[in-house]
């Protein structure tokens, strides 16, 4: 085990990936086609794996966090990445097309009735996978046997200021200038070259400078700018990332499209009076008090789980925070929230072995969580 890279090693995973495919296949929703993939045991709690991104897409090594013999675990890939068509990445304009959080959390739900998963599910996500497990809690709370969730995404304006906008206004200037504050102060190389390649006079708005370059019908323009994108969220994932493989120009195409794409409008989880997204937006913390199980009993309450990397530059640790509060204001749930030595990825080691304890246990008690 190489201690200089934060990432988990073979050795740290307390369950192999799956060799054995229990079924998959392909939902059709209007234009899209969504693929699904299913691992462990068909009579085992559901389980449904929620990816981040948007855009990541899912493989079988994401079963990794779930005992093959207690959980029946299902994953998909959201509308336009993964194996599901069409795909951002070769038809840009259809794969994004009624892609919205609403129609993905209404694919949840076709995704539940075709797989005949009946009653409440275990439901996973991290990163922009918090975000839409969240929204799908709210708007379908009787669905949910818990929630598990990974570094705690909002998807407001000022957590992707704190991403992908830092200083960049004022970085022609003062590339060390500070305020903002950002992930750029612990990614300096990373943050050059994410940064430059926007004109100076479009700095003031990085997300809208990004859309535009993306959406170039200039093919060879737009992918350059979705690799730098990509690169430059992949660059802070980890505490101590381990070099990787160049950034696939198809899946930075897919990645880059459609996380610009949502964040360009707020998510798409909440309109302004005229109707129009709101970038500026705060509607999970105004919502979360409808999560619930319906118990009182703090015993039976719903079981909601924060694990949050101490050192997390793309989701910072503030908005979990943010939402630890808001869950306990509401006093709704049953909350236990976990930080870990770790930054981002769901594939940190700390980060992995906490999910996987709860996973695991789902009962065990908080202590015993913090002491990861």
């Amino acid at each position: 085990m190489s201690a200089e890279y934060s990432a988990a090693e073979e050795s740290d995973w307390k369950y192999p990936e799956p060799d054995e495919l229990v079924a998959d296949g392909f939902m059709e929703v209007g234009e899209h086609k969504i693929y699904w993939h299913e691992y462990g045991n068909p009579n085992g709690q559901p389980v449904i794996f929620i990816h981040g991104g948007p855009g990541g897409g899912t493989t079988p090594k994401h079963a990794r966090f779930f005992n093959p013999r207690r959980y029946r675990i299902l994953l998909f890939d959201q509308r336009g990445c993964g194996k599901s068509t069409p795909s951002v990445a070769d038809d840009r304009k259809n794969g994004l097309q009624n892609n919205t959080t609403d129609d993905l959390i209404a694919d949840i739900q076709r995704l539940r009735t075709e797989r005949e998963i009946t009653g409440r599910a275990h439901i996973f996500g991290g990163s922009w996978g918090s975000t839409l497990s969240l929204a799908y809690a709210i708007k379908h709370p009787e669905c949910v046997k818990s929630l598990v969730l990974r570094g705690i995404f909002l998807c407001r304006k000022k957590d992707l200021d704190f991403l992908y906008q830092g200083n960049a206004a004022t970085y022609s200037k003062d590339p060390f200038g500070d305020t903002p504050p950002g992930a750029f102060l612990a990614f300096p190389e990373a943050w050059k070259a994410y940064v430059e390649l926007i004109p100076e006079d479009e700095r003031g708005d990085m997300v809208a400078a990004y859309a535009k370059l993306l959406s170039s019908s200039n093919a060879k323009r737009a992918t350059k700018a979705a690799v730098i994108w990509s690169d430059w969220e992949g660059a802070t994932s980890y505490l101590a990332p381990k070099p990787g493989e160049p950034t696939g120009a198809a899946f930075a195409r897919t990645f880059a499209g459609i996380e610009n794409h949502y964040f360009m409008s707020g998510a798409f989880l909440e309109k302004d009076k005229k109707g129009a997204w709101k970038r500026d937006q705060n509607y999970i913390i105004e919502n979360v008090g409808k999560i619930t199980n319906g118990e009182t009993n703090e015993s039976k309450k719903l079981k909601v789980y924060i694990v949050q990397g101490q050192f997390d530059q793309v989701c910072p640790r503030f908005q979990a925070d943010e939402l630890a509060v808001a869950f306990r204001k509401a006093n709704k749930v049953n909350l236990s929230y976990v930080l870990t030595t770790a930054g981002h990825s769901q594939t940190e080691r700390q980060t992995a072995a906490a999910l996987t304890q709860i996973m695991d246990g789902l009962s065990a008690p908080a202590a015993a969580l913090r002491s990861l």
